[in-house]
């Protein structure tokens, strides 16, 4: 069955940084146990362990629209229990904490010490957060978000933030998010980007480290 409905929300992009180049690292460093082992090695599987932290640290406020390879993307469209004010940054704060909670106790199961798997301790997340209308659409029981807003805030992951802050992890958060949700601004870092196609974007930025 095939339907579609309108609707206006909160839209969160998580994206796990470096796991790409992780993963590739330890796949040429272990190539013949990847193509002989019965299992795949344990980096593997720690993508699937670290989104599924993720997704229980964001609900009940957002919940899973979709995954996207080592990224979740998420929305909150529900009025009752939409976070507003601090409690959007104390939000994105838990992920974050949960997050390192969760590779941190990977890390100490983790058998293997050569280079590639040492940079483990590497991974990190950031967090973009937008909000307007957006269309859903239902295929087949299976539920996805689109419209320009939606392919805004999946744009916004190439950013230019970390000129600002230096390497940290950290959130975006859009002006259009912000006012929606009530954010205070005290403590945040202002920041405008600018893409072919649509008018600059104003937002702020949250360092989710020193």
């Amino acid at each position: 069955m095939i339907g579609s409905s309108a609707a206006t929300g909160s839209l969160l992009l998580a994206d796990i940084s470096g796991y790409t180049r992780f993963l590739q690292d330890v796949a040429d460093a272990h190539r013949e146990i990847i193509i002989e082992a019965p299992e795949p090695p344990p980096a593997y599987a720690l993508i699937s362990t670290l989104l599924d932290t993720m997704v229980t640290a964001i609900a009940p406020q957002f919940r899973l629209a979709k995954f996207e390879g080592d990224a979740l993307f998420a929305v909150g469209d529900d009025p009752a229990t939409m976070p507003a004010g601090t409690a959007v940054l104390d939000c994105l704060r838990s992920c974050h904490e949960a997050f390192h909670d969760r590779l941190d106790a990977a890390g100490t199961t983790w058998t293997c010490r050569c280079e590639a798997c040492a940079r483990i301790g590497g991974l990190d997340v950031k967090f973009i957060l937008h909000h307007g209308p957006f269309v859903i659409q239902r295929i087949a029981g299976q539920e996805e978000l689109l419209g320009p807003e939606v392919n805004l805030v999946h744009r916004l992951l190439k950013n230019d933030v970390r000129s600002v802050i230096g390497d940290r992890p950290y959130a975006l958060l859009t002006t259009a998010a912000t006012a929606a949700l009530a954010v205070p601004s005290d403590g945040l870092i202002p920041i405008r980007q600018t893409y072919e196609d649509v008018p600059p974007v104003d937002g702020y930025v949250l360092p989710l480290a020193p």
